[in-house]
């Protein structure tokens, strides 16, 4: 081998290169374990909240020590940022996929349009977004074009406005505006990616993930190691909208008129039961708090006892000076429906018809919240907006409460003035309304007005909300709506979990590897174990260098690396032996065995390749991941197998009478004198084939796949108890809950469920999750042990034991996407294979063979699944692990066909094809390869099935499936199918 020298450098320099990198993980691992070591001795587990205090005392800590110098090089701090980053399943957290609304931002840079053209295209956009792949701009210009007529998008009342006059005049074609409507978008979703970036790092999560995808408006934020989660969903989601109203008086006349109208309009509207209306009654005596609302109607206006009163059963005298009316947090979904009907809305008197009703925001643990009447304008403009708050710092009221205060500019000084001015005069309050929602609604008792632009929010905040508020305040506000359209939830607990279970399934697959090795090529073993050592080494160095997350599937691709690496030096070593037994002395045998298995490696690796490449595009999270660590990992043992193993077997065999061995005395002569027929029995072959194929395939069509909440859309929820549960038991209490189509069924031990629901699929909002989280716990609290409380169960810690363990949110949108993506991720690695081979080995019926064992190896995995997926103990949904199973699968079955479609070129091409025999011996050369392989890659993978985690087992049987099939269909499929179809070519001579 030449430029030995030069290779021994770059190993030894990467090596160097990837300890030093993965030292700052090996630092911060150290320093947490100490830090929590500390925390658990300061504070018992007797003391109230012991966890939380744990965690702060623990947060404290690591503050600390954060800029002490470590083996001086680096310190905390600094080993903190360059740490090998861990995915969610590893280390708890979330992870969102945002919907920025860019029908919000084409109506703001519109300038609220109110253009019918305008407003059917975007109701036209909102109908074709349901079923299309396009982006939302896409399409609302499509539907634009459909029905402008006459209409451009440069009118003044559209585009061509007084905001967008300096880029957009009125004599521009719709062809020159739309540019310039895209980078206006463009440019309003880079700004929100921004503004997250400044309230993620207010949240004071390490390692965040913030990427944009495509040009849909979709950002995926990932926070690991995020504790609070509904916090940090709050934070992402709030657009930040702050707005200044002034509100109208509790005892304004035509407030209360509205309210007792609004009610008798709605008996004729909506349906209530008596019987329960008159229990509401009795509770709650809507009669006499009612007449105290509206003090200016008369007693004699209206008998309200006894009645049916869907609206007034609901409300109650107000709780503060500005509200309206007090109602129940339960309650106010429907009152605000009821609010907002057409045929209520009617009712409005003159004098306050653009009334806009707002909720107060509820605090923690509140069950009753005020309403308030702002009042408003035709196109509904606040008095004020928070453009022109400058600053916003948490602070203390006067009396030593959590406050916000906030500072303003020039403009905003003046606008405050004015605003506090006319509250005072007219007696009204001022409604402080952060995203829809009143914060406080204080009165002014300055005469003129408050001068100086200064103002205080202040309520029932904790110190974290008001850090929290602040930092969206200073952060600025999104340009649109954010929506959550995809999320995933892991309980640290979990994470640490997944942890210990993938480095028990890494140490027992690389225990048992390494041995293998050594006990079927003896001394050569040893050299591959080196190697494989280094190719381990080198992996998590490039994954830390590449700034890459590490994640469950990660660590199983890993793994999986440890079982297909193998194969390079298992060609290698098998070829050397051939060499050998020709009598070739040991320094050419070794050098030709190298040359000799160098095409069968590259080609098999870069199969593999292609097919993670495609899973690493199509793919997102963990199943990225994967893919991310199958890749570095075919590049590093490709490095290790033909570069250090060589360097390695050189060497020994440079000092005189040494003799290396490449077998051992109970393997010598194993698989060295098979004759089997293999195209003897290819029909055979092909009628088990089509047995098990149409088996599978009845299966698909009578009872099909358990498809998961990635294809179907949902939410699902892994719940943990402290004693066996009956999960049928459960699936029917939540089905009354829920409606149909809840399903429950048993995850790993008897004590966890898997909770999937649709429920409520298609509507957005943090909200709808805290209710469904809210009816989980109502339903399941007498599973759990007494005292357990909602945070108890939702809210996840480092040691938490009972309650969500994860939770998994797809909506309706994305899941299409992921489907469509799952389908052009497998049909792309087929067609991308089927061309690698043609151009490879020139012949098409070479890639027919391989392809046709491809299809043949997915169905029946697809068949096992569908018969299997009923009575398997453990979850076999097809979801996007599956789908990268499926094509993890399709490139190891091609990595074997391709091996032994090099053989039968190689020997055909010396000695003919001679009716098939010559292709029997090819196979028959490849036995102790293909054996070698599959065992060692089979132990792998039962290592990850057995040890690797429930959420594991699903994806890990899959590709045990396909590992073994595809080492069936190698042989007994992708062989016979290219022999049979050049057949007539053979026996006509042509070939």
């Amino acid at each position: 081998m030449q430029n030995k020298g030069l290779i021994k450098l770059f190993a030894f320099l990467f090596g160097i290169v990837s300890i030093y990198q993965l030292s700052y993980t090996f630092i911060t691992s150290k320093v947490e374990k100490d830090a929590k070591t500390f925390a658990i001795s300061s504070i018992s587990e007797a003391e109230d909240n012991h966890l939380a205090k744990r965690e702060l005392l623990e947060a404290n800590y690591l503050d600390s020590i954060g800029t002490v110098s470590i083996l001086g090089y680096t310190d905390y701090n600094e080993a903190k940022k360059r740490e090998l980053n861990k995915g969610l399943d590893l280390k708890g957290g979330i992870n969102v996929t945002l919907q920025i609304s860019v029908k919000d931002l084409l109506r703001g840079l519109a300038n609220k349009s109110k253009n019918p053209v305008f407003s059917k295209a975007l109701a036209d956009a909102d109908v074709a977004s349901n079923s299309s792949d396009d982006t939302y701009m896409e399409l609302f210009f499509e539907a634009f074009d459909n029905i402008k007529g006459d209409t451009k998008l440069a009118s003044p009342d559209i585009f061509a406005n007084k905001e967008l006059s300096d880029v957009i005049n009125f004599q521009m074609s719709d062809g020159e505006v739309r540019p310039i409507i895209e980078i206006k978008i463009d440019q309003a979703i880079v700004s929100a990616i921004e503004v997250l970036r400044e309230r993620i790092d207010g949240l004071g999560v390490t390692q965040p993930y913030i990427q944009r995808v495509g040009k849909s408006g979709r950002i995926v934020v990932e926070l690991p190691g995020a504790r609070d989660i509904a916090r940090a969903q709050e934070l992402l989601t709030s657009t930040a909208q702050l707005e200044f109203w002034e509100t109208y008086k509790s005892s304004n006349p035509s407030i209360g008129n509205f309210l007792v109208a609004a009610n008798e309009q709605l008996k004729s509207l909506v349906e209530t039961d008596v019987e329960e209306e008159v229990v509401d009654e009795e509770i709650s005596k809507p009669e006499s708090e009612i007449d105290s609302l509206l003090s200016d109607i008369s007693d004699d206006a209206i008998d309200l006892t006894g009645q049916v009163n869907p609206l007034l059963s609901l409300i109650q005298g107000p709780s503060s000076g500005y509200a309206i009316a007090s109602v129940a947090v339960k309650d106010t979904a429907k009152v605000g429906e009821y609010l907002r009907m057409r045929e209520v809305r009617r009712l409005l008197s003159t004098d306050i018809q653009f009334v806009k009703f707002a909720w107060e925001r509820p605090s923690a643990g509140v069950e009753v919240v005020d309403l308030y009447a702002l009042k408003s304008n035709r196109d509904n403009i606040p008095r004020m907006s928070g453009d022109v708050v400058s600053d916003a710092r948490d602070d203390f009221d006067q009396i030593g409460r959590p406050a916000i205060t906030m500072s303003m500019n020039t403009k905003g000084s003046k606008e405050w003035q004015k605003l506090t001015s006319d509250a005072n005069l007219n007696g009204t309050g001022i409604a402080v309304v952060l995203d829809n929602r009143v914060y406080t609604a204080p009165g002014c008792s300055v005469v003129g007005g408050i001068t100086g632009g200064r103002t205080e929010i202040t309520g029932t905040f904790t110190i974290t909300e008001t850090k929290d508020i602040s930092n969206v305040l200073r952060a600025g506000k999104l340009p649109a709506t954010a929506e959550i359209i995809q999320s995933e939830v892991v309980g640290p607990s979990l994470g640490q979990e997944a942890i210990d279970s993938g480095f028990m399934s890494f140490m027992i697959a690389m225990a048992f590897v390494l041995v293998w090795m050594i006990f079927y090529y003896g001394k050569a073993g040893i050299f591959a174990d080196v190697a494989l050592i280094l190719n381990i080494v080198l992996i998590f160095g490039v994954l830390t260098s590449l700034n890459a997350v590490l994640t469950l599937p990660g660590i199983a691709g890993i793994v999986l690396t440890i079982g297909m690496s193998v194969d390079a030096n298992v060609l290698i070593f098998e070829r050397i032996k051939e060499e050998l037994a020709k009598g070739k002395g040991m320094s050419l045998a070794i050098s030709d065995g190298f040359n000799n298995a160098l095409s069968s490696i590259l080609d098999a690796n870069i199969t593999t390749g292609l097919t993670a490449l495609i899973l690493f595009i199509f793919g997102s999270g963990p199943i990225k991941g994967f893919a991310t660590t199958l890749l570095i990992g075919i590049l590093t043992s490709l490095f290790t197998a033909i570069f250090i193993t060589r360097l390695l077997a050189d060497w020994y065999i440079s000092k005189k009478g040494r003799k290396l061995d490449f077998s051992t005395a109970m393997t010598k002569n194993l698989f060295t004198k098979t004759k089997i027929k293999f195209l003897g029995k290819r029909k055979i072959a092909y009628v088990f084939s089509a047995v098990l194929i149409g088996v599978g395939v009845f299966s698909l069509a009578t009872q099909s796949l358990q498809q998961g909440v990635d294809f179907l859309g949902g939410r699902s929820y892994q719940v943990r108890f402290e004693n066996a549960v009956s999960p049928s038991e459960i699936a029917s209490e939540l089905n009354t809950v829920f409606g149909s189509g809840t399903n429950v069924k048993t995850f790993g031990d008897a004590n966890q469920i898997k909770i999937t629901t649709p429920y409520k699929v298609d509507v957005e909002g943090i909200e709808v999750d805290k209710e469904i989280q809210d009816k989980l716990y109502t339903s399941l609290q007498k599973y759990l042990p007494d005292g357990t409380s909602f945070e108890d169960f939702t809210v996840g810690t480092s040691e938490k034991t009972i309650g969500i363990m994860q939770s998994t949110k797809v909506g309706p949108t994305i899941a299409d996407d992921i489907k469509n993506k799952a389908f052009w991720a497998i049909i792309g690695s087929l067609f991308v294979v089927f061309l690698y081979i043609l151009l490879r080995f020139r012949k098409w019926q070479f890639s027919l063979g391989a392809v046709v064992a491809v299809f043949h190896d997915v169905l029946i995995v697809l068949g096992i699944f569908s018969i299997a997926g009923k009575f398997m103990p453990f979850n076999m949904e097809v979801d996007q692990a599956f789908i990268a199973a499926i094509l993890t699968v399709i490139g190891y079955s091609l990595n074997d066909t391709v091996v032994v479609f090099d053989r039968i070129r190689e020997i055909v091409g010396l000695k003919g094809w001679k009716n098939g025999e010559h292709v029997d011996e090819a196979l028959n050369s490849t036995i102790s390869r293909t054996l070698n392989t599959s065992l060692t890659t089979l132990v792998v993978l039962l290592a990850i099935f057995v040890f690797g985690g429930e959420s594991l087992r699903g994806f890990m049987f899959a590709m045990i499936i396909g590992i073994i099939v595809g080492t069936y269909s190698s042989l007994f499929i992708a062989t016979p199918v290219m022999f049979d179809t050049l057949k007539k070519k053979l026996t006509s001579g042509k070939e």
